[in-house]
């Protein structure tokens, strides 16, 4: 009896070992388990979480010194994080923006340089391609553009497992849309907008994005006991894009379902509509955030608010009631400093010293070798972005681009160049180079090109192998492009 009685206790003691050590090589694995503050512990990986909005200016943000329309979500995100006073955009335009972000090349060798049919190829490579091969759950929500069905460059061949939104960039000018689409395996199925189907504004794109949003984190959330699998969220907003059509036709395509809190305002009706798209999209961090925070994984996940591009002119806006350029000269299609610098603002509790404020210029095309980084991945060997692990971390940032290059296609051909504090641009591959210091002139009010023949013959001789040739994107003369600046 008492042989059997010590054999009895001797099991359960097993029993109890086996569990303590299962528990031990699970957390040494990454997974959440909660502990006495009710707070998982940090695993080795984090997730990100990647917002991008459509024509969101520099100076639109109250961390960027917005006065007017209220930010609150966002500024509390950069005082617990980082803000970057030097970053860039991919292009002066949303798609080809989109493009170099998730594929690392800038638009002197990127797929995608400008506003076509062109799509993604199955030889391209895309962050979330990387991602999902480091065991990140993938999901795109919003605007694409990259590609239509049967493509290529469709979302699940380009490493998303769950995508949902405007497939065709020319659809997602309609806040109102009578349907979205959705993956469905390797096929696209349009999912109806019932509230729409009659005409009416009845349900906000951006709000169901923002609900799906919600919903995939709570999905791809790891349970206790499982392996921890970090997610990657790529959400491209269209806020605040402007409906064309509907500007045409009103003189107001800021479509929002009400602008509050500015209808008191006495602002032409079109600014208080864009003041209360932004103050949605940052309504819409705050509900991300929230989520976030219920499911326990805020501080390990990174969050990344930037824009695709610079402010706009269009369904009767005008970029100077809000100063959206900030002290920058130029709007969207502009090369000019308003064109494609661009807030960016990484929160990431778990590494992020709070308040910090980098001026190190770099670029959206930073985002893939960075994500790389992050996922303990190899780094990739055809990019032109650098990781910014580095500086997210309070580390040195030993490699940094000596240029950062854009081209547009937009009325002919452009191209810029900024080299350390120098910045170049010239209207056609032939046309004169103007020269700014951004250190002493951000406005770029001083052409200082005739003063500084060095500066120019380094940036002349950077040109010309800055680009790839591509028969979709060929270069035009000055003759061919004429001058034109969208901000004046």
């Amino acid at each position: 009896m008492i042989n059997c009685r010590i054999r009895s206790i001797q099991r359960r003691l097993s029993l109890v070992l086996l569990a303590a050590s299962l528990v031990v090589r699970i957390a040494s694995q990454g997974v959440q388990a909660g502990d006495s503050t009710n707070r998982p512990p940090a695993p080795r990986r984090p997730s990100i979480l990647l917002i991008v909005a459509d024509d969101l200016g520099y100076g639109d943000l109250g961390c960027y010194g917005q006065k007017q329309i209220k930010t609150p979500n966002i500024d509390q995100l950069a005082a617990q994080g980082m803000r970057f006073t030097s970053f860039y955009a991919g292009s002066a335009t949303g798609l080809p923006s989109r493009a170099v972000l998730l594929t690392g090349l800038h638009t002197g060798h990127a797929r995608i340089r400008g506003n076509s049919s062109v799509c993604l190829q199955a030889e391209d490579l895309t962050a979330a391609q990387l991602l999902k091969s480091a065991n990140y759950a993938t999901g795109a929500i919003g605007v694409w553009g990259l590609g239509n069905e049967g493509s290529p460059g469709m979302p699940r061949r380009q490493g998303f497992d769950e995508w949902f939104g405007y497939l065709d960039e020319n659809e997602a000018d309609n806040y109102y849309p009578k349907f979205l689409n959705r993956s469905e395996g390797e096929k696209v199925k349009e999912q109806p907008i019932d509230e729409n189907r009659g005409g009416g504004q009845g349900r906000y794109a951006d709000d169901y994005f923002t609900f799906a949003g919600t919903n995939f984190l709570r999905i791809s959330r790891p349970a206790f006991f499982n392996h921890y699998r970090p997610f990657f969220l790529y959400l491209p907003y269209t806020i605040a894009r402007a409906n064309h059509k509907l500007g045409a036709e009103t003189g107001n395509g800021m479509e929002v379902p009400e602008d509050a809190p500015y209808s008191a305002e006495q602002w032409p009706q079109v600014e208080k509509n864009k003041a209360a798209m932004i103050t949605r999209l940052d309504r819409y961090v705050g509900m991300l955030q929230d989520r976030l925070k219920e499911l326990k994984c805020l501080d390990n996940t990174i969050i990344i608010i930037t824009s695709a591009n610079g402010p706009h002119n269009e369904g009767g806006v005008n970029p100077k009631f809000f100063h959206s350029a900030g002290p920058l000269r130029g709007i969207k299609r502009d090369l000019y400093e308003g064109g494609i610098r661009v807030p960016l603002i990484v929160s990431w509790p778990a590494r992020i010293r709070p308040g910090s404020v980098s001026d190190l210029p770099c670029a959206s095309w930073d985002f893939l070798a960075t994500a790389v980084e992050i996922a303990g991945q190899p780094a990739p060997t055809k990019t032109d972005g650098v990781s910014l692990f580095p500086t997210l971390t309070g580390q040195t940032q030993t490699n940094r681009h000596e240029f950062l290059y854009w081209e547009s296609h937009e009325d002919g051909f452009k191209q810029a160049a900024r080299m350390g504090d120098w910045k170049a641009l010239r209207f056609g591959v032939d046309g004169p180079l103007e020269l700014y210091n951004l250190k002493t002139d951000l406005g770029e009010t001083a052409n200082l090109a005739d003063k500084n023949p060095e500066v120019i013959a380094r940036i002349s001789e950077y040109l010309k192998t800055a680009r790839t040739e591509d028969a979709n994107w060929p270069v035009k003369t000055a003759a061919e492009s004429p001058r034109k600046e969208y901000g004046k």
